[in-house]
């Protein structure tokens, strides 16, 4: 697991007692969008960087995500400084977050991943049919049985979120300790509006999902003649309009001014939020996280920020 709070750019998550380096990698793109082979070299210029957080989930490309992580982590021996997170909820095999499926899952997940402990174990959407008790606890049992580190939450909307913390207080457990909002600079209203507050009141680590916006915020898509090489992409096409040119515009002028890919600029604002522990980047190849890896230390000037800030603003 990645070290307490001891390199220079670390960033700490939460109350985890973890600090992770400025941008974790997703992993939902391995196996659909990429093979073994660009998978592989992914993961290695990441971990060459001195990346850490690699987060997928049980249900991506039907588990084959998780065992191409696994057949990498395999090949790894220094396994502790590497933070690894995947979600449960959403595999066929495992549905939802009643304690049963969530201990199938994480079974299932650990043997994918040829692991015997799951760093940050998410909790992927709400699920209306079981009491978030019995969800936190169980997922509290697997902590104390030392299968997984800490518990996360993807795609909970406030009320859940608020009263997911009432719970792991009232049970005087730890409980749900990290988020997976959607956060991007065209993303912005419910993760600030809504989830923020919970977040900054219960000390919640905050890790961006589609910071790239699909990729629109690395300037891939200027046109609807630019059509992704990935149906995993085809998100990017809803910004391809007036107020998506307008953020790209000032994207572009704030880059030019840095000497910068725009995307890297994109994640330096992101990486100038409050709690935000890092960003997590979804890239079809090496190549394009080599273009974005620089952005975890690029500094904006406070006007560069209040510009960026403007012109996305909701």
């Amino acid at each position: 697991m990645a070290s307490p709070l001891s390199g220079p750019i670390s960033r700490r998550v939460g109350q985890t007692g973890m600090a992770v380096y400025p941008i974790a990698l997703d992993g939902s793109v391995f196996g659909w969008a990429t093979d073994a082979k660009e998978t592989a070299d992914v993961l290695d210029l990441f971990y060459a960087a001195g990346g850490d957080l690699i987060s997928t989930a049980a249900h991506y490309a039907g588990g084959r995500s998780e065992i191409m992580i696994g057949s990498w982590l395999a090949r790894h021996p220094n396994r502790d400084r590497l933070v690894i997170a995947t979600k449960v909820g959403k595999h066929p095999d495992a549905l939802g977050l009643s304690p049963k499926s969530v201990r199938r899952g994480v079974d299932a997940s650990l043997e994918r991943l040829r692991l015997d402990r799951i760093d940050l174990l998410g909790l992927d959407g709400e699920d209306p049919s079981t009491p978030i008790e019995a969800t936190l606890t169980a997922a509290t049992e697997l902590v104390a049985a030392g299968k997984v580190g800490h518990i996360s939450a993807t795609g909970f909307g406030p009320e859940a979120l608020r009263e997911a913390v009432k719970v792991a207080r009232r049970l005087e457990i730890p409980g749900i300790v990290v988020i997976l909002p959607e956060y991007n600079l065209l993303e912005r209203r419910q993760y600030e509006q809504e989830l923020a507050p919970i977040a900054v009141a219960a000390d919640l680590g905050v890790l961006a999902r589609t910071p790239m916006a699909n990729g629109y915020l690395r300037g891939d898509f200027r046109s609807r003649h630019d059509k992704p090489a990935s149906p995993i992409f085809q998100g990017a096409l809803k910004y391809v309009n007036r107020r998506g040119a307008a953020v790209l515009s000032v994207l572009d002028d704030v880059a030019d001014e840095c000497g910068q890919h725009v995307g890297r600029v994109a994640l330096a604002w992101l990486l100038t939020r409050p709690n935000l522990a890092a960003p997590v980047v979804r890239v079809p190849s090496a190549r394009a996280l080599a273009d974005l890896l620089p952005g975890a230390s690029l500094e904006l000037t406070p006007d560069q920020v209040e510009r960026l800030d403007r012109v996305t603003d909701y």
